[in-house]
């Protein structure tokens, strides 16, 4: 018997698994579902503890079958940092800052593409492709490299130049976007079928979330096999807050962990809050696109791929999301500097939501919090490409670019 299919997270139904078209008929999202019973007749906590640190420690919650094919860079078991003084100040019981920056490409996105391009290689494709902000598409470009898979990224024109290099130098084709990150997704969708990708987009294939899932599942062993009281986390979307939630249904269905399930906080930048509109109706229709997003970032996502289904984990869990100004993130930049932590705007946008939510109230002074530090701060500064990327809007421009290559 296979120990896992995939479960539609909207009218429930169960299919076999396969490895891309992550949507039901239904119009659900459509996500791995394993055999916990059979999982846990050999695999414990104790198993566990005497593995090699990395994300491949939780192999079974996997969604592999082919252990070749496994394809890393040594992602995962990242620092888990308590911050002492700062549990003092705000006040909290404690406050931890998981430190995502230090996966191989310098950003959480290790995990999700580890999982992912693994995947492509079991199946045996040709061809990847993704739309990303910046870190999804460097860190495709490095494990593809690492597979031996061609990629190709398309990523906003105001991405970050650092990132931008980061794609070529691992020899991915990048083309660059007049327009945001479901603009790039459009041109992936018309062209896929005609050059072969596989759209490694969120939610468009089965990896990306399992992998995210190792943050949920590694967090709850740093802390003694249990759940903090509260996650922050930086969301544009969602993977990540998906599949910490599905880790966290899957150690309860396993029995390792009892208690309530974490309050997740997803935090946006102001202008580009699609989570915060779609919980706060009064002023704002769920699902409004946001074209004046105020900065090149993560969290730039106006059109999330399933906003019902992150609404439905936040509300779930108790929690909320907040929206940040950019100010308040450069401020937090420097507050976690200042603290040894070299964090991204998306990490930076964690500290200024947790003083936002102490201020408030709703973060209490019992609670334990960990925020998530999703890249390094280097990766957003300002360089001279060594080659500037195609500038295209659509499919067509890529064909006319990629013919003059």
């Amino acid at each position: 018997m296979n120990r896992f299919g995939l479960l539609c997270t909207r009218c429930a139904a169960r299919l076999p698994f396969r490895y891309s078209d992550m949507k039901c008929t239904c119009g659900g999202t459509l996500l791995v579902d394993y055999d916990v019973e059979q999982i846990g007749r050999s695999f414990s906590k104790e198993t566990v503890s005497k593995r090699y640190p990395s994300m491949w420690r939780y192999r079974e919650l996997l969604p592999l079958t082919q252990d070749e094919a496994i394809v890393s860079l040594g992602e995962g078991w990242t620092p888990l940092l308590r911050m002492h003084g700062m549990e003092k100040k705000l006040p909290l019981k404690q406050l931890w800052v998981k430190r995502e920056e230090q996966n191989p490409t310098g950003s959480f996105k290790s995990r999700g593409f580890s999982a992912a391009v693994s995947l492509l290689k079991e199946a045996g494709a040709a061809r990847a492709a993704v739309p990303s902000n910046g870190n999804a598409a460097s860190a495709l470009a490095a494990y593809a490299a690492r597979a031996g898979i061609p990629a190709y990224v398309f990523i906003p024109q105001d991405c970050p130049p650092l990132i931008v290099q980061e794609c070529i130098q691992y020899g991915a084709s990048t083309y660059l976007v007049d327009g945001l990150i479901h603009d790039a997704g459009a041109i992936i969708e018309e062209g896929k079928h005609e050059q072969g990708w596989v759209n490694v987009g969120t939610l468009k294939e089965a990896g990306r979330v399992e992998g995210k899932k190792t943050m949920g599942l590694e967090l709850a062993e740093q802390l003694g096999w249990k759940f903090p009281d509260v996650i922050i986390y930086p969301t544009g979307g969602g993977s990540g807050i998906v599949g910490m939630w599905k880790a966290y249904k899957e150690l309860k269905r396993l029995g390792w962990i009892d208690g309530d399930m974490p309050r997740f906080v997803c935090v946006q930048e102001e202008g580009c809050q699609p989570i915060v509109d779609a919980l706060s109706a009064a002023n704002h229709t769920a699902g409004e696109e946001h074209r004046t997003a105020p900065s090149p970032t993560g969290m730039r996502v106006p059109q999330p791929p399933d906003l019902e289904l992150l609404l439905a984990i936040v509300k779930e869990s108790g929690g909320t999301s907040i929206a940040v100004s950019r100010s308040d993130i450069q401020d937090a930049s420097y507050s976690l500097g200042s603290l040894g932590v070299s964090a991204s705007p998306e990490g930076s946008a964690t500290w200024a939501g947790l003083t936002a939510l102490c201020d408030s109230g709703w973060i209490r002074p019992e609670d334990t919090v960990t925020l998530f530090n999703t890249s390094h701060h280097m990766k957003y500064t300002d360089v001279r490409l060594s080659k500037q990327p195609p500038l295209i809007r659509t499919y067509a421009d890529f064909l006319l670019h990629s013919k003059n290559l």
